[in-house]
């Protein structure tokens, strides 16, 4: 939820500042700035042109790989096991700046094929056509899983008379409808090494078992745009709200989120764009002198480079694209004592970064033939319509530079190395089961990551065990394509004992590490052989071993006798920051767990309403009010939030319609004489129970202490108000209770 942060009536216009001292003068310093930076050149540069505007390290190139008219406004790319890029094409995303048009369904995904193998994608089909704004694809076998905006269902087409055209659809997933502005909404659908698929702002999983798409609930919930994988299967997210470059690195999604000191220091968030157009959300508090923005603001399709034809020292690193500041950033990644830290790669500038303000990269991944693809929307508005409303900021910088004029392209690059040519095309779909595993052991993680998903898809996948058992126990390979065996004999339900057991003993941490990870279903069975073996582990000072069988054994729910071998773990790697992490997680976990038990007991229906808002509240809410309901802190502005508090609001207790009003029709302009970034989005698509659940768990979370809120309730503010079409202000949401408005608080 994102409240408007700055209201100014100055030149005629609602410009976003800052509240803080240093900026007592905004409103001059807002016109002077839109003066200044308007003069920079925006329009559309062309093809050749904006190519040469890119700076790059020594010895790298981007080609141009796809471009209008073959796509237009695209947002996301995948490949089949052929090497077929399908790429998701959003062509009404704010096509002006009132996002005309926008919730019309005739996007597309389009289907691009090298016939030749030359490197060159010369065959173009709409696989999908007439689509609500395509946010998510993941091919699978002949299949690809699709996700669109405003709802969470899941789909499979497919091309059954080899025409380049889907003419096959089945729903795989009925998650609903989605409300809520389409920032906020899931992306990523990556299939991870552990076999699940994974989303953003979303506390669930995915997965095929035996044929079967089940689903299974994390702990929480994180991201925004954009999401990938490393080596290890732990995940890396982004958040736009609330200028997080990255998040949730620390451990595998599946334990829920710590968070380490250090693990993004100051220096990692100072940022060296060169694009001179102050199009931030954030407004002149987010401008440097040159007019470049000055902090992460619009991060989105972050990329750990897993592949083999760029130079080595690349791999494993995260790329993090920056589409407000026109730059991508390169980040090492450094694994030390089971604690992640990010660094800048290329400290004092940017790894890929450019003057052509319509460079908009929302993607970065790799490709099949080992090089990096850069997703370029290519476009000069990239925030959407909630943040570019008549009067404010955004939109005189859009005004001013003519902005909304820039539509209708889209940009794929490939980015490679002089020292390198690009890998051969797979053709691994026409391959044998038996003939995938061979490629677990590829240097690419593309060729590992679609084989091991190709072998677990197939009717036949037990036909590869035997070769697959062999690649998992040969201590001559590589622990990664061990690693990689191992996993595709867990997708296949094929990991056995004996196959556990020996690599729980094996020399190599990084395995005993993963088959730790495998061997969750046997402890929970209390298979006696698989715990002895983990038991024999207690006395472990391996980071990466003990963080793993902490985590494994609290999810397992610590079962005896490993119990004791979780508190030996504790005692001989307690000085560890990650160990402790992980311990103090689980004491805050059972604390609130009899919290919960307790507030059941008193009033069953309350705790039912709580357990579904607080759910919503962390897929949605927590990004700009924060976990603890006192709002965002913005990073680098004490004392400042991305969002106000609930903490004793006035609006959010009293007599209930206010927060639910607030809900329903969204709330602009301060509060409480705090200005914040951003609108916060109407919500009166979702259903009445929703509504009620979401106010209910604030009125009675982080302190707060007030009367449920009953979806019959909601049902008669709902229809009181039904002609109601604006966001509601502090001043009118006080005079529905005045009495309480008088007494609250911030």
């Amino acid at each position: 939820m994102i409240y408007p942060r700055h209201t100014l009536q100055s030149l005629g216009l609602a410009v976003l500042l800052s509240s803080t001292a240093s900026y007592a003068d905004n409103a001059a310093q807002a016109a002077e700035q839109l003066e200044k930076f308007s003069t920079y050149q925006t329009g559309y540069l062309g093809k050749e042109k904006s190519l040469k505007s890119f700076e790059l390290p020594e010895g790298y190139k981007l080609e141009l790989v796809l471009s209008e008219p073959q796509i237009k406004e695209p947002v996301a790319i995948a490949w089949d096991g052929n090497g077929v890029m399908y790429v998701a094409e959003m062509r009404t995303y704010m096509q002006d700046a009132d996002a005309t048009g926008e919730q019309t369904p005739v996007s597309r995904i389009s289907r691009h094929e090298d016939t030749n193998g030359d490197g060159t994608y010369d065959k173009h089909t709409t696989f999908i056509d007439n689509l609500l704004l395509p946010r998510m694809i993941l091919p699978l076998d002949d299949r690809i899983i699709v996700g669109i905006t405003n709802t969470l269902d899941l789909w499979t087409y497919r091309d059954t008379d080899n025409d380049g055209i889907a003419d096959e659809k089945v729903k795989i997933y009925e998650g609903g409808k989605r409300g809520g502005n389409m920032e906020h909404q899931p992306s990523g659908l990556i299939w991870g090494l552990d076999n699940w698929i994974y989303l953003t702002y979303q506390s669930i999983r995915y997965r095929f078992t035996d044929g079967e798409f089940i689903t299974e609930k994390l702990p929480d919930s994180s991201g925004q745009w954009g999401l990938t994988q490393d080596d290890d299967g732990r995940n890396y997210f982004s958040r736009a709200g609330g200028e997080v470059a990255a998040e949730g690195f620390q451990q595998p999604q599946l334990y829920g989120k710590i968070d380490l000191r250090g693990q993004l220091p100051a220096s990692f968030q100072e940022i060296f764009p060169i694009a001179q157009v102050p199009d931030v959300q954030g407004g002149p508090r987010r401008v440097s002198k040159n007019g470049a923005i000055n902090h992460f603001t619009g991060v989105a399709g972050q990329e750990v480079y897993r592949g083999d034809k760029l130079p080595d020292d690349l791999y494993g690193d995260l790329l993090i694209p920056e589409p407000v500041g026109r730059f991508i950033r390169r980040a090492k990644v450094n694994r030390t004592d089971g604690k992640t830290t990010l660094t800048n790669a290329t400290p004092g500038k940017e790894f890929i970064r450019t003057r052509d303000v319509n460079f908009r990269p929302v993607q970065s991944v790799t490709g099949p033939d080992g090089c990096l693809y850069i997703v370029d929307m290519h476009r000069g508005i990239i925030q959407q319509g909630n943040w570019t409303r008549p009067g404010s900021y955004l939109r005189e910088v859009i005004n001013r530079n003519g902005l909304d004029k820039n539509i209708g392209h889209g940009r794929i690059y490939r980015l490679v190395h002089k020292d390198h040519q690009p890998g051969d095309q797979p053709k691994l779909r026409s391959q044998k089961t038996t003939e995938l595993v061979q490629h677990l052991s590829h240097s690419n993680g593309w060729w590992r990551d679609t084989a091991k998903k190709l072998i677990i898809l197939r009717d036949d996948r037990l036909s590869a065990v035997p070769a697959l058992e062999k690649l998992a126990l040969d201590r001559q390979q590589s622990p990664q394509a061990r690693i990689t065996a191992l996993w595709t004999l867990e997708g296949c339900s094929a990991v056995s004992e004996n196959i556990l057991v020996t690599l729980l003993a094996d020399p190599e941490s990084r395995i005993q590490t993963h088959a730790i990870r495998v061997a969750e279903p046997f402890i929970k069975e209390n298979n006696s052989a698989v715990v002895k073996a983990l038991v024999q582990l207690g006395s472990t000072t391996q980071a990466e071993v003990a963080t793993q069988l902490l985590n494994s054994i609290l999810y397992c729910g610590t079962p005896e006798p490993l119990a004791a071998t979780y508190t030996a773990v504790l005692k001989e790697n307690g000085e560890l920051e990650a160990v402790a992490a992980i311990n103090a997680r689980e004491k805050k976990r059972l604390a609130d767990e009899q919290k919960a038990k307790e507030a059941r007991l008193a009033n069953a229906k309350l705790a039912e309403s709580m357990e579904r808002g607080k759910a919503t509240y962390q897929q949605i809410c927590f990004a700009c009010h924060g976990n603890n309901g006192k709002g965002q802190p913005l990073a680098g502005q004490k004392g400042h939030f991305l969002a106000p508090s609930f903490v004793g609001s006035p609006r959010v207790l009293g007599n209930g319609e206010a927060v639910t009003l607030a809900i329903l029709h969204g709330v602009e302009g301060a509060i409480d004489g705090e200005t914040y970034d951003g609108l916060m989005p109407a919500q009166q698509n979702n259903s009445d129970e929703w509504i009620a659940d979401v106010a209910t768990y604030i009125r009675n979370s982080f302190g707060n202490k007030a009367d449920a809120i009953i979806p019959a309730k909601v049902a008669s503010v709902r229809k009181k108000h039904s002609a109601r079409e604006t966001a509601w202000t502090q001043q009118e949401l006080d005079q529905l209770d005045p009495k309480k408005g008088k007494k609250g608080k911030k």
